[in-house]
């Protein structure tokens, strides 16, 4: 018996969008408005390549960065959560499916002493230059329509679900718990056993009861939460049965 924890990052995990917490070390703490209207739908990952330029144009240095990113402060509960997740890891794989990027995250799970609850990491790649500039690249390429150019989440769940039944693990359910616009097409992957857990109030919530209001709900069960004890407390009742 395994459950399959995935988790989007920004607004998930932690209770801001790491992308735009970083502004915080431009000057004046904003960005001029010709970058901050720079930014095209579906071009998120483009954007951000241009936010970072500015910054390093500016002298902003990666610790300075490292600094103000481990400032951001984890969603109510969550703490607890990760606590409980990393106590029971026989029980539970988790893994994270994020438009942020791999030098964000690490930065902050490492910081809280995090990084060893989750087996894997899927989100753009960045590192920084040999002029210490932080640059990010695409996830990867895909055709689905519905997601944003450099990331799409369903495909990335597939992939690790097949790789992992290659290597002969399976899971009784999985359990995504996310908050975006951006979430919806994993989740609409997921099957009648399984259990979507968007956060109350934000895009992934309103999306999926749109769904279920125009006859064609996700398959799966939906639980909303406020708080990750939420979610704990499900975990919980899950490893009880």
């Amino acid at each position: 018996m395994k459950f399959l924890l995935v988790f989007d990052f920004d607004h998930t995990i932690i209770d801001e969008n790491s992308d735009t917490w970083i502004v915080k070390c431009a000057p004046e703490r904003k960005l001029p408005n010709g970058l901050r209207n720079s930014y095209q739908p579906g071009h998120w990952t483009e954007y951000m390549g241009r936010v970072f330029v500015y910054l390093g144009d500016n002298g902003v240095k990666e610790d300075e960065m490292k600094r103000t990113m481990t400032t951001i402060p984890f969603t109510a509960g969550m703490i607890d959560l990760l606590g409980f997740i990393g106590k029971n890891k026989e029980l539970f794989d988790c893994i994270i499916v994020s438009d942020s990027n791999t030098v964000f995250i690490d930065w902050i799970l490492k910081a809280a002493d995090f990084h060893k609850v989750f087996d894997e990491v899927f989100t753009n790649p960045a590192a920084f230059s040999s002029t210490g500039y932080l640059t990010v690249q695409h996830f990867h390429a895909h055709h689905c329509a519905k997601c944003p150019k450099n990331l799409c989440k369903r495909k990335v769940l597939k992939e690790f679900l097949d790789k992992q039944l290659e290597r002969g693990v399976s899971y009784t359910q999985i359990i995504y718990i996310g908050d975006g616009g951006n979430d919806l097409c994993p989740v609409m992957f997921l099957k009648k056993n399984d259990i979507a857990m968007p956060r109350q109030g934000y895009t992934l919530e309103k999306k999926i009861s749109q769904l279920a209001q125009s006859l064609s709900p996700v398959q799966c069960s939906v639980l909303v939460w406020s708080s990750a004890i939420d979610i704990m407390s499900y975990l919980k009742l899950l490893i009880k049965e």
